[in-house]
C-alpha cells in the first residue's frame, strides 16, 4: 500500500520561498513518477511539476510553465522523499498542494485522472 504524506506548507510574503515535501511510503516498485498538484479555492486541480525516478535515479522532471524557472521538484534517499522548493513565490501560487504517484511513466504528467494515490495535502499560502 503507497502511502503520500505532504508537510512543509505555510505563510510566505510575495517573492519568498517554501519547500514542500512528500514522504513515499509502501513503494516496492524501481520506478516512481510522482507529481505535485495544486488547487486554489473555486479552480481546477492544476499539476505543477513531475519526476520520474528509477532506481533511486532522476531520469526527467517536468514543470508547467506557470512555475518553470522558480520551482524545483527534486528527491531524496532514493524516492522516499520528493521536494517541490518554490522561489519567487506569487500570491497566485497559493494553494492547497498535493503530491500524487502513477503506477507508470505518464507523458501526459498533468492529467490529474492518471495518478491513483495522493496525500492529503499541504496549504501554501503568499501573501503581504
Amino acid at each position: 500500500q503507497v502511502t503520500l504524506v505532504e508537510s512543509g506548507g505555510g505563510s510566505v510574503q510575495p517573492g519568498g520561498s517554501l519547500r514542500v515535501s512528500c514522504a513515499v511510503s509502501g513503494y516496492t516498485s524501481s520506478n516512481l513518477f510522482l507529481g505535485w498538484f495544486r488547487q486554489a479555492p473555486g479552480k481546477d486541480r492544476e499539476g505543477v511539476a513531475a519526476i520520474y525516478i528509477r532506481s533511486g535515479v532522476t531520469i526527467a522532471t517536468y514543470y508547467s510553465p506557470s512555475v518553470k524557472g522558480r520551482f524545483t521538484i527534486s528527491q531524496d534517499n532514493a524516492g522516499k522523499m520528493v521536494y517541490l522548493q518554490m522561489n519567487s513565490l506569487k500570491p497566485e501560487d497559493s494553494a492547497m498542494y498535493y503530491c500524487a504517484a502513477a503506477p507508470h511513466v505518464l507523458p501526459d504528467w498533468s492529467s490529474s485522472a492518471r495518478y491513483n494515490v495522493w496525500g492529503q495535502g499541504t496549504q501554501v499560502a503568499v501573501s503581504s
